[in-house]
């Protein structure tokens, strides 16, 4: 399989002669190859190390491999998804390193991590790092290079603390969690030198020269995409939001230098392009970067794009992307509720939600999926009603439209105003009740799992003590029932799962995550998060 895969591979950069001297390095992606190179993240960051003279690049994903090192010295791993850590493991073992940073020695490769999963909240996965890169790629993994070079040769704890003078470079090892008890809640967080910094600053690009992809590939799972990043953040700041809080500020492609280029190069590849971003419609181009790919010469392009902004869902996009082989949009409404949304931030109204829906009917697109949440903080019953008759009136308004409700449950994340909330325990039930009232509206509704739900608070929420856990259930599998029985395995030693998962937290908490600091400061997260509860029901 391996030659096979890695010959239809199509780039879109010339890797560089590795030197007689460049350091071996193996860049994993812990899941199988077809996921693994539809990450742009991945993409970007393999090209940027196989473009370097002095680093020789091998890929590695779960189920195939170019040919590897014998003793490489930096082994890598880009993680977008948080069960993958399975994964980790399991590539950790074929490569014979030990699966746990401190039983590894001199002769080990030193292990890196990065992506959203590691750059939110490490902490969980922290135990099987030698070293985490937190935040953007573009400046951090050279600097990262660079900095290894310097000790290339020097002992293993030489090289960590070195590592750690980096900014954005996080050693778990070199902080001490100390915990006011073993299943309690931490004490405090600290360096375990005086020369390593008290806090890790997430780093953060600004240019305005965003990613594009470096390979095209019939074996993606998104066959044959060209993927070019049009936005970075979301300038919403809707108060649960990851992919806008922990991304900030929102930074837009320039139309000259970036995405037009971009896209150009790409097309002469394929005929599949993708624009991505949280916020894509909210480039201030955007109308401009449209009607350029509205000319003539691109009629055979197969046009998708990424989460769109309600409001800017007009005929004029709807046409487009229906003469360029989109047949739906992706709106995000998280709820039926205007109250609701004003509580977390989001600026949108329900006419706005059903204009959107005219519009994309008019324009010849066939379908309109929306993505809703159960169990946002401030939530009641009357809310989840409410939903309901929102899709009702969108029905009525734009009739034939075929119409989807994507719903999650909250989940607390990170870096944003609603980190110190736990998962709402009636999510369940109001994911029933939406699924039992929409049935009977004709709508097709696809809530995503509870259970999984959970399981990701767990790890958004996690400490250090859950690597353990971890552990555990990766034998046992990846179900809510195997995280239930390693909690009752470690009972004492770790704090229960309720713990993590539906416990409200107080604000004087000292939190896992609470020495490395994301874009904005925990004392401007609390103004936010007072901002909502001060809407709260009374």
């Amino acid at each position: 399989m391996t030659a096979d895969v890695f010959s239809a591979e199509r780039l879109l950069f010339t890797p560089a002669t590795p030197d007689a001297g460049a350091v071996p390095t193996i860049f994993a992606f812990p899941n199988e190859y077809s996921v693994g190179i539809t990450s742009l993240g991945y993409q970007v960051v393999w090209a940027t190390l196989a473009v370097r003279p002095d680093v020789r690049a091998s890929r590695l994903f779960a189920d195939t491999r170019e040919q590897l090192p014998a003793s490489p010295e930096l082994v890598g791993f880009s993680i977008s998804w948080e069960l993958d850590y399975v994964n980790i493991l399991s590539l950790l073992e074929f490569l014979e390193i030990p699966i746990r940073a401190a039983n590894r020695r001199e002769s080990h490769p030193i292990v890196f991590g990065g992506g959203p999963v590691l750059t939110a909240n490490p902490e969980p996965f922290a135990d099987f790092f030698d070293v985490i890169l937190l935040g953007d790629g573009e400046t951090l993994l050279g600097d990262f290079i660079e900095a290894y070079k310097q000790v290339r040769n020097a002992g293993r704890q030489t090289q960590l603390r070195h590592l750690a003078q980096v900014p954005g470079v996080y050693v778990p090892s070199l902080y001490e969690v100390k915990y006011h008890s073993p299943d309690g809640a931490i004490k405090s967080i600290a360096p375990a030198l005086a020369e390593v910094p008290a806090q890790v600053q997430k780093q953060t690009y600004r240019g305005n020269i965003l990613s594009a992809s470096t390979v095209v590939t019939a074996k993606a799972a998104w066959e044959n995409i060209y993927m070019v990043e049009v936005v970075r953040s979301c300038p919403e700041m809707c108060r649960f939001c990851l992919a806008s809080y922990l991304t900030l500020p929102f930074r837009t492609a320039s139309l000259e230098a970036s995405l037009i280029p971009a896209i150009e190069r790409g097309l002469q590849v394929t005929d599949r392009l993708g624009l991505l971003g949280a916020s894509v419609t909210q480039h201030p181009e955007f109308d401009t970067l449209l009607d350029y790919l509205s000319q003539p010469k691109y009629d055979g392009v197969r046009l998708s794009l990424a989460s769109v902004r309600t409001n800017t869902v007009t005929e004029k996009l709807a046409q487009t992307l229906a003469k360029r082989d989109t047949r739906s949009l992706t709106i995000a409404v998280e709820t039926g509720s205007e109250r609701l949304r004003e509580i977390i931030n989001k600026k949108l109204t329900n006419d706005e939600i059903i204009g959107a829906a005219v519009n994309a009917k008019a324009g010849g697109l066939s379908g309109l999926k929306l993505y809703g949440m159960v169990g946002v903080p401030g939530e009641d019953t009357t809310d989840i009603e409410q939903t309901v008759t929102m899709m009702r009136d969108i029905k009525k308004a734009a009739p034939g439209l075929r119409l989807t409700l994507g719903c999650s449950t909250f989940v607390p994340k990170a870096h944003t105003p609603f980190q110190w909330f736990g998962v709402n325990r009636e999510a369940e039930k109001r994911l029933k009740f939406l699924e039992k009232q929409l049935r009977r509206e004709g709508a097709d509704f696809r809530p995503e799992s509870y259970n999984w739900s959970v399981i990701q608070a767990l790890l958004s929420r996690g400490d250090r003590r859950l690597s353990h856990l971890l552990e555990l259930v990766r034998h046992y599998g990846d179900s809510v029932g195997s995280y239930r029985r390693a909690f009752k395995e470690l009972r004492g030693k770790v704090p229960e799962m309720d713990f993590y998962v539906h416990e409200n937290w107080s604000l004087e908490r000292v939190l896992p995550w609470s020495h490395l600091q994301g874009p904005l400061p925990a004392a401007t997260l609390q103004k936010h998060l007072a901002a909502a509860t001060a809407l709260f029901p009374q």
